[in-house]
């Protein structure tokens, strides 16, 4: 056998073997991250806020339901779902399954594009064409899940403002709907300064929404939508992001332009036409808010 065809058969090898584990293994390798924040008052005790987005929940995925709904273990003051919880006409008892065990405390959420539609195939060299037109697929029951959650108590942020009381301590929330198409409409004004903690959310992370929030004094910005990049080059990271935010930031806890913190997580599904995570496992993110 020559050299090259060596080659070419262990490139292929290679390639099938990357490509099993990002499909079956890793993909399915759901994953707990921490991060502390630094945005409370001196002295003020920690708050702890959950943050969930990107389920794309399909029937039968059982094994990410149960993993969601262990989250409540952690106890957490405060719930952030920041929106894709769907990929099927009937995802959504599975979603009601997965959060049940989280109704039970405070939370807020915004919608993004795959609650309102389905998904459709496309190539996913199409995510790196920045000016491909979205596609949208079957409606997906968007305001059953809508109702389940504001019966639960969580509060509707779609382009809307509220306070709320969680862990004793006050806050000040603000959210947009899905700006990866066009839904969002900022309620813009002055974050309250009042308030122990300004929390913003949007599911796709585009620089002007965040650029807003930061200017209105909103202290953490939270998103999701990146799936963190799905597929990460080790030593570059992402490839994209589907979206304006800078590759760098995909997923994580970074430092905004102008002083706020953003938290973008790489979410807890995939794409039902892509479903690979390679260097990228599935996350849910703990956020403890303590002392600046």
């Amino acid at each position: 056998m020559g050299l090259f065809k060596k080659i070419a058969i262990g490139t292929v090898v290679a390639g099938a073997g990357t490509l099993a584990y990002a499909s079956l293994i890793e993909r399915n390798m759901f994953t707990l991250r921490r991060f502390d924040v630094p945005v409370l008052a001196p002295e003020a005790e920690p708050l702890r806020v959950l943050h969930l987005s990107d389920l794309h929940l399909t029937p039968g995925q059982d094994r990410k339901q149960r993993w969601v709904s262990a989250l409540a273990g952690l106890d957490p003051d405060f719930i952030v779902v920041t929106g894709d919880n769907m990929a099927h006409i009937g995802a959504v008892p599975g979603v009601l399954a997965a959060f049940e065990t989280l109704f039970g405390v405070p939370g807020g959420f915004v919608f993004g594009s795959n609650d309102y539609t389905g998904p459709v195939w496309k190539s996913p060299f199409s995510y790196f064409n920045k000016n491909r037109e979205y596609e949208h697929g079957v409606d997906l029951p968007y305001e059953e899940l809508r109702s389940a959650f504001t019966n639960a108590g969580w509060i509707d942020l779609n382009n809307s403002r509220a306070q709320v009381k969680a862990g004793g301590r006050m806050i000040d929330l603000v959210g947009v709907d899905d700006p990866h198409i066009g839904l969002d409409a900022y309620p813009a004004g002055p974050a309250d300064k009042t308030a122990d903690v300004r929390i913003a959310l949007t599911h796709a992370p585009e620089p002007r929404v965040l650029d807003a929030f930061t200017a209105d004094g909103f202290d953490l910005l939270l998103a999701g939508h990146t799936h963190g990049g799905q597929v990460r080059v080790p030593g570059v990271g992402a490839l994209v992001t589907n979206c304006g935010l800078d590759r760098r930031m995909a997923r994580g806890l970074h430092r905004w332009p102008g002083g706020s913190w953003l938290h973008v997580s790489a979410g807890i599904g995939t794409h039902p036409t892509a479903p690979v995570r390679f260097a990228c496992r599935p996350e849910a993110s703990l956020l403890t808010l303590i002392p600046r």
